[in-house]
């Protein structure tokens, strides 16, 4: 059987830059966002052209060649099964231009049937024109970042709407057409309590979206949020007056409380901090957890095929000059070695709630799990944070609460 591969699209413009916000995007002009959207129509094209002659590794891994197995699948005849939209704020483009780009794709590459295809927007970005424009151009998921319903919090963050932007663009969504609508949720911000979160929680749940992803606030470097709360002893001494984030024990409390409600409210918890109703998991990110490989287009894009990894550069005015061209905004690629893949197995496979498979780690490396990682494992059971139950393991509820130490105490 021939394998799907995902392709992620990253638009990264934005209105405005939230306060907790680490990722690649800024606001920028409708002239810059329209030589950009020109620029990535070329990438998707040229790198389709890479597949299509399996020269993905000479055009596309700056000349990184690895030999091809006799038994090597063609490229050319494997179909899309996903595709995301993310940023920055993809809905901060035109109509056009999101037709555009799926037009260049379709053209491109072969689509699943029935392939997920998600675009990620943001309330105060979205009319019933748009919304009806991406239906038409093929856009069947929608993922709505709303993070609070309390203005306070939305202030705080630094978001561009109100929760009333956010009912109207549910709404519009709705008579739109979209049938699979994500709504983003954010826990442990700073003067938030588990009682606050809960409103959240109800006033969501109580629409019925078929997903809600719910993550809990990292406060990254060089953020807004970084500089408020990177450091709270400093900030304390200097006598600041502003909220404290939630203590390690009330996050916790939010993350244990909040898995509880969403599970009594319908919602199955199938990752970390995602939860769906049945049939609604998101294929795309659950292919990213599993292995699936991705091709990833655009600014500061990720791509992960045939055991390398490699990125675009971060640089728009350098992606502009030279118009997206894959050969030249490819950065140096990293063939993955096979204690690497099998660490990926591991800390991405153990954040779905399904667990691993100890076939399919034999399958893929020839070996059992074992032999490697065995003593950490029954380690780990001991202490209560992994479960086996026969072919799979996965984590226990107090695994989740420390999965990071979990995957730190498996690996090494």
């Amino acid at each position: 059987m021939i394998p799907d591969f995902e392709l992620y699209i990253h638009i990264p413009f934005c209105v405005r830059k939230c306060a907790y916000c680490d990722f690649l995007s800024a606001p920028a002009s409708e002239d810059v966002r329209e030589r950009y959207v020109q620029a990535l129509c070329r990438e998707i094209r040229e790198s389709g052209e890479s597949l299509r002659d399996g020269k993905m590794k000479e055009r596309a891994l700056h000349g990184v060649i690895r030999a091809s197995g006799e038994n090597e699948p063609s490229l050319a005849k494997r179909t899309v099964s996903t595709l995301f939209f993310g940023g920055g704020t993809p809905s901060i483009l035109e109509v056009g231009q999101i037709e555009r780009i799926m037009k260049a794709c379709r053209e491109t590459f072969l689509f699943a049937e029935n392939a997920e295809i998600s675009l990620e927007a943001n309330p105060g970005t979205l009319t019933m024109d748009k919304l009806e424009g991406y239906r038409r151009a093929g856009i069947n998921r929608l993922s709505l970042g709303l993070q609070s319903v309390h203005e306070n919090e939305l202030r705080l963050l630094g978001r561009i709407h109100s929760y009333e932007d956010f009912l109207e663009s549910y709404r519009l969504a709705r008579k739109a057409g979209f049938t699979n609508i994500n709504v983003d949720l954010m826990s442990a911000l700073p003067g938030q309590t588990w009682e606050s979160y809960r409103e959240c929680l109800e006033k969501v749940t109580a629409l019925a979206p078929e997903h809600i992803s719910a993550y809990s606030l990292i406060v990254e470097e060089g953020t807004l949020f970084y500089e408020r709360y990177g450091d709270e002893e400093k900030r304390r001494e200097a006598g600041k007056e502003t909220l404290l984030l939630p203590s390690e024990e009330e996050e916790r409390e939010m993350y244990e409380n909040g898995v509880d409600f969403l599970r009594k409210a319908g919602y199955r918890r199938y990752e970390i901090s995602n939860f769906a109703r049945e049939g609604y998991a998101c294929r795309h990110n659950c292919g990213y957890w599993t292995g699936v490989e991705y091709l990833g287009l655009g600014l500061g894009a990720s791509s992960y095929m045939e055991g390398t990894r490699f990125s675009n550069v971060r640089d728009l005015k350098r992606y502009l000059e030279v118009d997206g061209a894959p050969a030249l905004v490819r950065e140096l690629p990293e063939v993955l070695s096979e204690e690497e893949k099998k660490e990926e197995f591991f800390f991405l496979g153990l954040r779905m709630m399904q667990g691993v498979s100890a076939a399919e780690f034999e399958r893929r490396f020839g070996e059992s799990w074992e032999r490697e990682y065995g003593a950490s494992m029954q380690k780990l059971i001991r202490m209560g944070y992994l479960k086996q139950e026969g072919d799979r393991l996965f984590l226990t509820e107090e695994g989740v609460s420390v999965s990071n130490e979990v995957f730190a105490e498996l690996l090494l």
